[in-house]
């Protein structure tokens, strides 16, 4: 109810009514039109008041002029005056119009006006009910954007809390391993913390017990589990001020001695950068 009285009051119906919108904007119109009453009723209401206003302005003619003009092209034709009749009437000064034709002549200059004063007024009315109509479609715009926006943000706020549920279930579950990895020489303030599940071979880093420095668009920072003394690829990761998740999934394994993480080109590499390692923690057992 009240977005459809926000459009009506953007005079965009007046301006449908007297056919000065441009062909999407009646479609528009009419859509509206067609799903919503309220919108159909008031394009009637204005079309009947229109023509009720064109109707109450109207100028009447001159009492008796339409059966003037009829006697006038009913009349016979006057014969030509004889040349010397016609040398008579040389001089004689004949009106060019009687009092009725210049009263009617005068009333018509007044419609004229009239109606040059209407137009003006019509145009500058429909000039700045554009002009509202414009800032009430840039106001509907920001809108939208406002709602993507707060939808996103309750979207990302439940993705939060399932997360720190999910951390909290973790901590509470004796089947799952916390791996604190520490810094190395190259990043000694360096901190993170991984969880396995060693039935499930699950792998998650959790990133609100992450303290590694910000990589750069060409980095990644890779983990990997060291199993009997070799390094396997866990999958790779951005350190982000703002992370999209609390939880990060990594890639599964069923048997891992320690973690750690290395920084490498971005898309990961084949065999850990070890003088790039900046953090690593062995599995307590």
């Amino acid at each position: 109810m009240e977005e459809s009285k926000a459009y009506i009051e953007t005079g965009i119906l007046e301006l449908y009514v007297l056919g000065q919108l441009n062909a999407q904007e009646q479609h528009e119109v009419e859509a509206m039109a067609l799903r919503v009453p309220d919108i159909k009723a008031e394009i009637n209401a204005i079309e009947i008041a229109m023509e009720e206003y064109a109707v109450s302005h109207a100028i009447q003619p001159t009492l008796g002029l339409e059966k003037e003009i009829f006697e006038r092209i009913a009349a016979p034709e006057t014969t030509q005056p004889s040349a010397p009749a016609a040398a008579e009437n040389t001089g004689k000064i004949v009106p060019l119009y009687d009092d009725r034709s210049a009263s009617t002549i005068k009333t018509l200059k007044f419609a004229l006006v009239a109606c040059v004063a209407l137009l003006v007024v019509s145009s500058v009315a429909l000039y700045s009910a554009h002009d509202k109509l414009n800032l009430a479609n840039q106001q509907i715009a920001s809108l939208s954007t406002d709602r993507e926006k707060f939808a996103a943000t309750v979207s990302y706020i439940k993705d939060e809390n399932k997360d720190l549920q999910e951390i909290a279930a973790i901590a509470a579950d004796p089947t799952w391993s916390s791996v604190k990895l520490a810094g190395t020489k190259i990043s000694p303030q360096a901190t993170m913390m991984v969880y396995w599940h060693k039935k499930g071979q699950h792998v998650m880093v959790d990133n609100t017990k992450m303290a590694l420095p910000e990589n750069d668009n060409t980095h990644q920072y890779q983990l990997w589990a060291m199993v009997n003394g070799k390094p396997v690829d866990l999958g790779v990761f951005d350190a982000q001020t703002q992370p999209k998740k609390l939880l990060l999934p990594m890639k599964e394994v069923g048997n891992a001695q320690a973690f750690a993480v290395t920084l490498e080109k971005r898309g990961g590499s084949v065999t850990p950068t070890m003088e790039k390692m900046v953090v690593v923690g062995a599995v307590s057992i």
